[in-house]
């Protein structure tokens, strides 16, 4: 597959202009004005859900791999004294951006540059260490995730979101050629479960909840349960859409497949 070799600012600016878009680039909070697109996403869904796996509203949270500050944002609002670490000084959908929301919303964010693979604080600096779509981008992924549990206080809460999975060896191709911005930039990636799953573990990292595609708002946008009751019952009418409970989606996410579907990890620094 070719890739173009633009600037990940460069892929996002050209999606944006393609008016048949539109709806990908609110999905991705990538619309403007920037303070709007971070205020939808703090009272989204997926938000709420990432609120409650969190669970406590104090102490240090450190973003890793920040991108526009959606996430900063949404957690200084709720209380955490904020932390963004983002190696793009881009002013669009960098560290130039979490800046510029940081000042027109008056909410306390530091932003810092840097790569996850080598966080610049010292060991047990934060209470959360917190990543949305950051994993998958590793260039190391085991180093990575012993970055963030290293910089994570013992009993802290590592929190990394929306995943990209891959199930064998051909499916990751097959993500990479459906990805909207992979062939402009190349800087898409998956792992596997098993693989994910290992390099959080040996990073010190108990995992309390690994979150299937169905199981959560968080993995679920910007799809919602009710969306996916109605998908099924249209491809299998004998089930209504109203008997598929959350609870029931928690169970048949575990059966999908599809290259690229999003998992989510929670777990607890253990020392």
């Amino acid at each position: 597959m070719s890739v173009d070799h633009r600037t990940w600012e460069e892929a996002v600016i050209w999606l944006k202009a393609q008016p048949d878009q539109v709806g990908l680039v609110r999905d991705c909070y990538f619309d403007d004005p920037l303070l709007a697109a971070a205020e939808r996403y703090h009272a989204s869904s997926e938000w709420q859900a990432v609120r409650q796996l969190v669970a406590s509203a104090s102490g240090r949270a450190l973003d890793v791999g920040a991108g526009r500050g959606i996430s900063s944002y949404a957690l200084a609002r709720d209380g955490w004294q904020v932390t963004a670490l983002e190696p793009d000084p881009s002013s669009v959908v960098g560290a130039g951006a979490i800046g510029q929301l940081a000042v027109v919303s008056h909410t306390p964010i530091e932003v810092v540059a840097g790569w996850g693979e080598a966080i610049p604080f010292p060991d047990a600096s934060f209470d959360l260490v917190y990543g949305r779509q950051v994993l998958h981008h590793a260039s190391d992924l085991s180093t990575l995730c012993a970055e963030m549990a290293r910089v994570l206080r013992p009993g802290g809460t590592f929190l990394a979101t929306r995943e990209h999975v891959i199930f064998k060896d051909a499916d990751l191709a097959v993500f990479l050629a459906g990805h909207p911005l992979h062939r402009l930039y190349g800087g898409e990636n998956a792992y596997r479960l098993r693989e994910y799953k290992r390099a959080i573990a040996s990073a010190g990292i108990r995992l309390t909840e690994v979150l299937n595609p169905w199981a959560s708002p968080v993995n679920l946008y910007p799809r919602s349960a009710a969306d996916i009751g109605r998908l099924i019952h249209a491809r299998l009418p004998i089930i209504p859409a109203s008997l598929v409970t959350p609870a029931l989606l928690r169970k048949m996410g575990w059966l999908l497949r599809s290259p690229g579907t999003a998992y989510s990890f929670l777990g607890v620094r253990t020392s």
